[in-house]
């Protein structure tokens, strides 16, 4: 059976960086970070004061009216604005395209969990009188937000969300890869949200010392590669893509900013939270996507690594891409986007590779901002791309992304 070519042909976000596509890109290449001290709650009591939080959002300006908001958690009304501006920008939605072969794939790490949150805390408050809200369920599960989409524009195609903690929108997208290329759908809707700055979200990751406490430094404190990195920074928001089947996309005269090439899946089979320490399921992940994608390491230009600012993450991450990629890793450019969004948990694979997307649209690097301290666990003789973006004819990009219980994900997009 011949597989056929993906294309990705719609874009669309809501991030600390902005709240659409281009605002995102210009802020990513400029180099800006996402962070602001956390005004959703009180933070008195907690360790962490401080995340990469979605600017000036108004429901209603996208489309979102109060009585629909109502029913939605945060996480899926930053599913529809980074869906819609995908959807919009592809215009997939037109007449002629067959519905039925129209899919939806959304992940999210955690899902409603301001919905969670509000309800438990409703019942405690209340005597433990259960009176929960009949929209508690549908607000909270994690692959809601995939068939919010698909009711919104009639999609039809295979419908679900996909749950492996920080790699789940890669994942999600390496699903939609190769249900397309398969033969299963002409296109997917794919991508990621996530909203968990509050009391549940940065208290729980603080209870396990995962999110940097540098709450005097806050608007630099995601540092990926810094010798005083102490932690990742909380983000939100959502990234959206339209995978499309190339011929079915040349046909509708569809633009198209990238093709995807090959996708990577795995897994640590090592510890709950911490990654591989020699890398393991990374270097297979990294693998397997240049293996599906028939190409050598030596034509890979740029890799935008998971690099979330974890004292063990970062140097275990780049020990397996010096594994998978020898002599040739001093000739690539490396990057954590992290070090401006934050880390949106579930929808970072999605914003990454719009990440990778601006690079090989704009022949332009984006950067590891906020690093000022080496390492002697860190090899300088990588281009981490530190401090400022960089010009690049980028040809071919990888994303990595891993998650908690030893998740990771790799998907390879290519210039077309």
């Amino acid at each position: 059976m011949e597989l056929k070519r993906v294309v990705i042909t719609g874009l669309g976000t809501i991030n600390p960086l902005g709240n659409c596509i281009e605002d995102y890109f210009t802020n990513l290449l400029k180099g800006v970070s996402g962070a602001e001290l956390i005004t959703y709650f009180d933070t008195t009591l907690f360790k962490t004061k401080f995340a990469c939080v979605v600017k000036n959002y108004d429901a209603s300006a996208f489309g979102i009216d109060r009585k629909e908001a109502r029913k939605l958690d945060l996480y899926a009304q930053y599913a529809l604005v980074a869906a819609g501006e995908a959807v919009q920008d592809s215009a997939i939605n037109a007449e002629a395209i067959n519905h039925d072969r129209v899919g939806v794939i959304w992940a999210s790490g955690i899902g409603g969990i301001q919905t969670f949150f509000e309800e438990v805390k409703n019942f405690v408050q209340g005597n433990f009188v259960p009176r929960y809200s009949p929209f508690f369920v549908p607000k909270m599960i994690s692959d809601i937000a995939a068939g919010h989409i698909s009711m919104k524009y009639g999609f039809r195609g295979p419908n679900y969300g996909t749950v492996s903690a920080c790699a789940s929108s890669t994942t999600a997208m390496c699903d939609a890869f190769n249900l397309i290329r398969l033969g299963k759908a002409n296109a997917i809707v794919v991508g990621g949200s996530e909203a968990s700055v509050n009391e549940a979200g940065v208290g729980g990751f603080n209870a396990m010392q995962a999110l940097s406490t540098n709450n005097e430094n806050y608007k630099t404190a995601s540092r990926p590669f810094d010798k005083t990195r102490d932690g990742f920074v909380m983000g939100e928001g959502g990234g959206g893509l339209v995978f499309e089947e190339y011929e079915h996309a040349l046909t509708r005269g569809a633009k198209i900013y990238a093709e995807v090439i090959g996708g990577g899946m795995s897994a640590d089979a090592f510890h709950i939270t911490a990654s591989h320490p020699d890398g393991l399921g990374a270097i297979l992940s990294m693998k397997s996507a240049l293996e599906d994608a028939g190409i050598g390491p030596e034509e890979v230009d740029y890799i935008n690594v998971h690099g979330t600012a974890t004292p063990v993450g970062d140097p275990a991450e780049l020990k397996a891409v010096k594994s998978v990629f020898g002599d040739h890793v001093y000739k690539l450019n490396i990057s954590s986007t992290k070090s401006m969004t934050g880390h949106l948990l579930g929808a970072a694979g999605a914003i990454e590779a719009l990440a990778c997307i601006c690079a090989i649209q704009r022949n332009t690097v984006p950067p590891t901002i906020n690093f000022e301290t080496e390492d002697e666990n860190i090899d300088y003789r990588l281009n981490l791309t530190l401090n400022k973006a960089q010009p690049r004819d980028v040809r071919i990009a990888l994303s990595n992304t891993f998650g908690f219980g030893g998740h990771n994900a790799s998907i390879i997009l290519k210039k077309i």
